[in-house]
């Protein structure tokens, strides 16, 4: 079974290529997508194997090397021509097709003794989150669709039972049947040979051990949280085969924008509206912040564009602290004034006749 040809992806295939390739072939042969179909079940069964092996640099190189993982697995068992009796009947019930002959070969059942503990692979998922998130932090929950261990068997595969004579093979240890008046043998796949069995295949899962399942993983969203973070919470992806533990769950951050903040690194910036007045003469003026409110002092003679900082109201640092907020201010003028107003505006002309562009030139060449 080759782990490139299952996934469709060349032997120099990149990490990437293969997580792509994984998750078209798992949208379509998803059993979540496909109940009741066992073929798509065992296909996504090989696709998740060979992905498994293939995204794991240390397992995928043993793998190219031929050795250490995954180890090969056993041919099936060819069933072996026994002699001829002429005392079966060509046509009755026990004359097999050539196809019922080889679909235990084809078909194996599954044996406690040949599954393997395998760590399950690893989900992905996107969470949106509020802009606030990154200075308070979060709680969320994404749903997540995961192989979780069979409720029947608890990821065993097969059901313990009281010891006794296999049912298959009637304590015979080999399975006889018939093709017309060709006699076969082969190994009891139920016993492994020994005549007795001591459990059964899981009927809830057909000896997978594993059942598809549709959750919802709490998310704890630290502060400081940056747009693109991606988080990491051990064993909540896929559940683990033969009893081995689960993957890991990695959630990719993505924060909404806000109307009115953004974010410059640690610092919190935002840009507000002041008045003329408060320009000119100077104030002590509130500003929005995520949690509460701020005060910024203006002297006289403020500038629109000038930047304000209020130390500590930004985002947690990794290191320790918080980063700033950064005001911005831009000066209003009002829409509509009346004709004292504006007589008051004359008045001011009349008494500061400074160009300020002449000022705005000379300050370009010197």
């Amino acid at each position: 079974m080759d782990f490139y040809v299952i996934l469709g992806v060349e032997p120099d295939a990149s990490a990437a290529e293969i997580k792509r390739a994984y998750r078209r072939l798992s949208r379509r042969y998803h059993p979540g997508i496909n109940p009741g179909d066992r073929t798509a079940e065992e296909t996504f069964a090989r696709i998740t194997k060979a992905y498994e092996v293939l995204i794991d640099p240390r397992r995928r190189q043993a793998y190219d090397q031929g050795s250490a993982a995954p180890a090969p697995e056993p041919a099936p068992e060819v069933p072996q021509f026994t002699a001829f009796d002429f005392s079966v009947r060509a046509l009755g019930a026990q004359a097999s097709t050539f196809g019922e002959l080889f679909a235990e070969v084809l078909n194996p059942v599954p044996s406690s003794d040949t599954v393997r503990p395998e760590t399950g692979s690893d989900l992905h998922a996107t969470l949106l989150v509020p802009f606030s998130a990154q200075l308070t932090g979060d709680e969320r929950q994404v749903v997540v669709t995961r192989q979780v261990p069979c409720s029947a068997c608890r990821g065993a595969g097969r059901l313990e039972t009281m010891e006794g004579r296999c049912t298959r093979c009637d304590g015979a240890g080999q399975t006889r049947w018939a093709r017309g008046h060709m006699v076969f043998s082969k190994t009891c796949v139920t016993c492994g040979g020994t005549g007795r069995q001591r459990s059964v295949v899981c009927s809830a899962c057909g000896g997978h051990g594993r059942a598809v399942r549709s959750e919802a993983v709490t998310v704890h969203v630290p502060a400081g949280v940056r747009d693109g973070t991606r988080l990491r919470i051990a064993e909540e992806g896929h559940a683990g085969a033969g009893g081995g533990k689960a993957g890991d769950l990695y959630v990719t951050i993505q924060v909404a924008p806000h109307p009115i903040f953004r974010r410059d690194g640690d610092d919190l910036l935002c840009t507000i509206p002041i008045a003329v007045h408060e320009a000119v003469l100077g104030a002590r003026v509130e500003v929005p912040a995520l949690v509460g409110l701020a005060r910024i002092n203006l002297p006289p003679g403020t500038q629109g564009g000038r930047r304000f900082r209020v130390s500590g109201r930004g985002f947690p640092r990794a290191s320790g602290g918080a980063g700033d907020l950064v005001v911005e201010v831009r000066i209003m003028l009002p829409e509509t004034i009346d004709e004292r107003s504006q007589e008051l505006i004359r008045e001011f002309a009349r008494r500061n006749p400074a160009d300020v562009r002449k000022t705005l030139a000379l300050s370009h060449t010197s």
